[in-house]
């Protein structure tokens, strides 16, 4: 099968599909981007989990390019795996494209996805990647803090976000879809799955998609909390957590030495420097992105850092709880 476009036209043999909820607030930006795209896919499937605000009436009055069909598909209650499932499942096309309603796609972001099928060896799943945006300075630094740069990528070993992925129906099929028991981090659990199983890879860095950070730290705490906790109940990344708590649980047995030693300061600070300059960094070299605000963005970074990680100390060990007690296959 090929994946050309269609004589005459910008669509192309592909279902875009994505979930949503309590959206009402971006989606005029996000369909937005949808019809600017290059080349459309031939239909989208959205399956809205219980929005409370217009999310589904914007969806509805939506009118869709030419040759692009909609299918809205109201499913109160389903949590982002059980939605992805029905939506890919209600899917014609064969290629599968994913994203979140929260993002802006850019122009060429279909376009590089399926493109990118035509690679050799032939790939199964193409990776896509995304950028940080925010409104106000909180958000912005808090994106760039907590999105890596695209220098930073490995795409050897680069797990996609399903902000931006696409891949083939078999593929979904023999991963066993996304595992609908698991509320957060089931990308990454489906991308392990897929890994696992000797699908092809292909990395699609101009497949890009931007996304905006929480409102506020205390936000960013609560979803990283979020994360971890689903980290726990997968099993995911034992030896990164552990590595994080024995780290802070030295940084703190330094602090109450130094009352009586005050020359451990020296080592505790430079070891905290050194862990803090790797998001230093990536601030900094986002810097004409980042935009006005830079110097308290750059300010806001230890608060971010520390606070992410100890949200994410605080959720791991209850997904570990949960793992224990529920044991899912």
């Amino acid at each position: 099968m090929t994946l050309a476009a269609v004589p005459n036209s910008h669509v192309r043999p592909a279902s875009l599909v994505l979930t949503v909820l309590n959206e009402g607030h971006s989606l005029p930006t996000f369909l937005r981007s949808l019809s600017a795209q290059r080349h459309l896919p031939s239909e989208v499937v959205i399956v809205d989990g219980g929005s409370a605000d217009d999310t589904v009436e914007i969806l509805t009055a939506w009118s869709p390019p030419a040759g692009t069909a909609v299918r809205i598909v109201e499913r109160p209650g389903a949590n982002i795996s059980q939605g992805r499932n029905t939506a890919i499942s209600l899917a014609e096309s064969p290629w599968i494209l994913v994203t979140d309603g929260g993002t802006v796609l850019d122009p060429g972001w279909i376009e590089s996805l399926l493109d990118s099928f035509d690679g050799q060896p032939t790939p199964t799943v193409v990776s896509g990647f995304f950028r940080p945006t925010g409104e106000s300075l909180v958000e912005r630094a808090i994106a760039f803090t907590a999105t890596p740069r695209l220098t930073e990528i490995d795409s050897a070993t680069f797990l996609p976000s399903s902000r931006s992925i696409a891949f083939t129906r078999d593929a979904w099929s023999q991963a066993g879809g996304y595992p609908e028991w698991l509320d957060y981090c089931e990308d990454l659990v489906f991308d392990l799955r897929l890994k696992e199983l000797g699908h092809r890879f292909a990395f699609a860095p101009l497949a890009t998609v931007t996304w905006s950070a929480r409102h506020s730290v205390r936000e960013f705490m609560v979803q990283y909390y979020r994360y971890a906790r689903g980290d726990g109940k997968a099993g995911l990344w034992a030896k990164r957590h552990s590595v994080r708590y024995l780290a802070y649980s030295g940084g703190i047995a330094l602090v109450v030495v130094a009352f009586w030693q005050p020359i451990v300061l020296i080592p505790l600070v430079a070891a905290g420097s050194l862990y803090l300059s790797k998001y230093v960094r990536r601030v900094w070299r986002a810097r004409e992105e980042f935009g006005t605000g830079l110097t308290r963005g750059l300010a806001l970074v230890p608060v971010i850092v520390v606070a992410g990680d100890l949200a994410k100390m605080a959720g791991y060990p209850v997904g570990l709880r949960w793992k224990r007690q529920n044991r899912p296959s």
